[in-house]
């Protein structure tokens, strides 16, 4: 159905006359009678505001001179009907906005007649016509989408709510509000009653209109989930997910209880807690100024505000997220959810002003009291820098279930994840690492498979491949046994287990250590990971100090993928190509790779050279005889084409009981192609070997080019920072304090 409005002179008098009769009580969610004053006395002097209200306005306006278009609902992520819907909640928030602000009741028309057209569409509809969801909505495909509706369109409803008669109010509030409410409450217990980013939206939407409308009853379902309602206890829902059990905490302080860790970390990764931030955060502000009895900034030790830095140091250096778990690539701080999370960090933390230099790089802000702050900071030149340094964030609600590192140094950054599971987005690669260099990617995660919002594949929703491939444990750069996921693939049980923590050490900022243990990915194999950022003369960037140690009670095949980006230029043993591509396996995303050659090593290391973004890079391996290499690309059983066709290296063993996969990786020169210049293009290092490996203790030598000689020795089994230890090598008693140091033994 369509609605076109004209305004005339006679409505708008008329609106204004009854308005001036009424009690102001509204708004108060995310804006405030007290910030909309002092909004209005700083316009048209504080530069980063009026520009977002001018962006926003101009917007607005366009659609009103549109029209209003409320259609049949039909359609997945990326139709018609669904980003229509989409599009129409965000111009009623910013329409109500608007209204508040330039007092122009245009807007607040606006956002009345688009809601009465919701009110007339909603009660004649049937749950939504496509299928594929474990919890359909109504004017969306999915109670999430549902869920996001509600929480813009109550932000509109608050800014218009005395603007509106009581009769006004009280057909919205029973003919569309209350109804939406129970739909993806009470009607939807699965979607609802679950501890997941959607039921997280499911909460904050029942809650913020249980706030405009005062009802303490929705309230209280939003905050602590739905009670005396019999729940389909431990079944597997279609988003991998499972309903939280009857009787188990729901609502949204269960979820800021549970996938939050004491640092801030999100169990689900950076990309869903990106968007799991905006729901958090709006209703937190809702909360604060309506029940600011509750002190909900103040909860779990000022999670939230600390949960916005934990996504601020998970970006790159371009402010990219690290694609953890189910991740696109390409999203960041830039985007809106994330405008809103720095300004409210920003005005309801401690006014940090390294904030603004991060809001001044988004070159937008939220129009509330928040960004009313942060443009009043930035005007007022109170910007400092914002430095990401290395970090380690702690997983699990009590900062138990291992965490995730990032090393950084002279523009590289090391992200090392020992993680639990993440919920239902998370990936089987326990001790995976990734690379960065000037916020480019060298050595890649490959994130989801999904074109999120492009109808045209998979109706912009995830892909088959994304199960068959990008969660498998071969997608990822960590050790693969027998050709099968870690812990078989299975939800069930990686759910249930996590990587522990071994040490993390940046103090030394030229000497910075990550270390972490798995014991549960594979049943009786011991897998133990540590990640060295080395930063030594004669090296022109920090190198890569790769080990991993397995142990085992049976003799398996170890496979260590590497996606390296970039073009090969150098492998220094003889390789055999093959003229017929075939996939590698059958399962476990072996499927999805194509075996393009292989090679025998031999004692000697291996090494390999490639160049990416005119960078040159090369990884140094210990190899053995019994070791073969393989070189294999992404794309095979993939009749759609829905896969990147990223090239792997997978250094093989054999028949192996316990092993050590230890390696090198340097940024090492850099290609110019107007002057046509390579400079530093080869490898500094004459040879890696293992020299020792008993009673718990490691060492490996780094021998240059340029003669020096360097052995970092680690004590795997005391970590005791006062410890000292002393161990022999080739006739040279070397001895440190701590568990791990770099030796030069020239």
């Amino acid at each position: 159905m369509k609605y076109v409005k004209y305004l005339v002179v006679l409505l708008v008098v008329v609106a204004t006359s009854n308005n001036v009769l009424r009690a102001q009580d509204h708004p108060k969610l995310i804006l405030t009678q007290e910030g909309v004053k002092e909004i209005r006395a700083n316009l048209g002097n504080l530069p980063i505001l009026d520009k977002t209200l001018a962006a926003i306005k101009e917007e607005v306006d366009a659609a009103i001179q549109k029209g209003i278009d409320v259609p049949v609902p039909k359609d997945y992520s990326g139709g018609y009907t669904h980003e229509t819907h989409k599009r129409n909640y965000r111009l009623m928030q910013k329409a109500g906005i608007l209204y508040q602000l330039l007092n122009d009741y245009r807007y607040a028309l606006y956002v009345h007649e688009m809601l009465k057209a919701y009110a007339e569409l909603y009660p004649t509809l049937p749950v939504h016509p496509k299928e594929r969801s474990y919890a359909r909505g109504k004017l969306f495909w999915q109670c999430l989408n549902d869920s996001n509706w509600l929480v813009y369109a109550s932000q509109a409803y608050d800014c218009i709510y005395d603007y509106l008669s009581k009769k006004e109010r009280k057909h919205l509030e029973k003919n569309l509000f209350k109804p939406f409410a129970d739909f993806i409450s009470i009607q939807n217990p699965h979607f609802f009653n679950r501890i997941h980013n959607h039921s997280t939206w499911g909460n904050v939407a029942v809650g913020m209109i249980a706030l405009v409308v005062d009802d303490e009853d929705l309230l209280e379902r939003a905050l602590y989930g739905i009670k005396d309602v019999e729940l389909n206890t431990g079944t597997k829902d279609n988003d991998g997910g499972f309903i939280i059990e009857e009787g188990k905490a729901a609502g949204f302080y269960a979820n800021l209880d549970e996938p939050f860790s004491p640092d801030g970390y999100y169990t689900e990764g950076p990309y869903y807690q990106r968007y799991a931030m905006y729901p958090f955060l709006i209703f937190a502000q809702a909360l604060q100024n309506v029940k600011p009895e509750l002190k909900i900034f103040e909860y779990n030790d000022d999670v939230l505000v600390k949960s916005v830095y934990a996504l601020l140091d998970l970006s790159d250096q371009d402010g990219d997220f690290f694609p953890i778990n189910d991740g696109q690539k390409g999203m960041s701080y830039y985007n809106t959810s994330l405008v809103n999370a720095v300004d409210v960090a920003y005005y309801y933390g401690n006014k940090d002003p390294r904030l603004l230099d991060i809001a001044q790089k988004q070159g937008t802000v939220v129009l509330n009291d928040a960004g009313l702050a942060v443009a009043k900071g930035l005007k007022n030149g109170e910007k400092q820098p914002y430095v990401k340094k290395s970090m380690q964030l702690r997983d699990g609600a009590n900062g138990e279930q291992g965490g995730i590192s990032v090393l950084r140094k002279d523009k590289l950054e090391l992200v090392f994840k020992y993680t639990a599971q993440g919920l239902s987005h998370g990936h089987y690669d326990k001790l995976s690492y990734s690379f960065y260099e000037d916020g480019d990617e060298v050595v890649q995660d490959y994130g989801l498979a999904r074109f999120v919002n492009i109808e045209q594949k998979g109706g912009g929703n995830y892909l088959k491949e994304n199960k068959t491939w990008a969660k498998q444990t071969v997608a990822h750069n960590t050790l693969v046994q027998d050709q099968s996921s870690h812990f078989g693939g299975k939800y069930e049980i990686g759910s249930k287990n996590h990587s522990e923590y071994y040490l993390f050490n940046s103090e030394d900022p030229k000497l910075q250590v990550v270390s972490a243990i798995e014991e549960n990915a594979y049943p009786g194999t011991k897998m133990h990971r540590t990640m060295v950022m080395i930063q030594d003369k004669g090296w022109q960037k920090p190198i890569i100090l790769d080990v991993m140690q397995v142990e085992s009670d049976k003799a398996h095949q170890y496979d260590m993928p590497f996606y390296y980006l970039g073009q090969l230029m150098t492998l220094n043993v003889p390789y055999n190509t093959e003229e017929v591509l075939r996939p590698m396996g059958k399962d476990f995303g072996y499927q999805h790779i194509y075996k393009e050659g292989d090679a025998k090593l031999t004692n000697e290391n291996l090494k390999f050279s490639w160049m990416a973004n005119n960078h040159f890079y090369t990884l140094t391996s210990l190899a053995t005889e019994k070791d073969s290499l393989i070189l294999g690309r992404v794309g095979a059983t993939d009749p759609e084409f829905n896969l990147r066709r990223d090239p792997v290296l997978i250094h093989r063993k054999s028949e192996e009981l316990n092993t050590v996969f230890a390696s090198v990786l340097e940024s090492h020169g850099t290609y110019s192609p107007v002057t046509e210049l390579a400079v530093n293009a080869t490898s500094n290092i004459k040879n890696l070997s293992k020299v020792y490996d008993k009673d718990g203790y490691w060492a490996i030598r780094i021998d240059t080019v340029d003669g020096r000689k360097n052995v970092f020795v680690f004590s795997a089994v005391n970590k005791a920072t006062d410890q000292n230890h002393n161990i022999s090598i080739e006739g040279l008693e070397l001895k440190w304090k701590g568990p791990f140091a770099l030796i030069n033994i020239n």
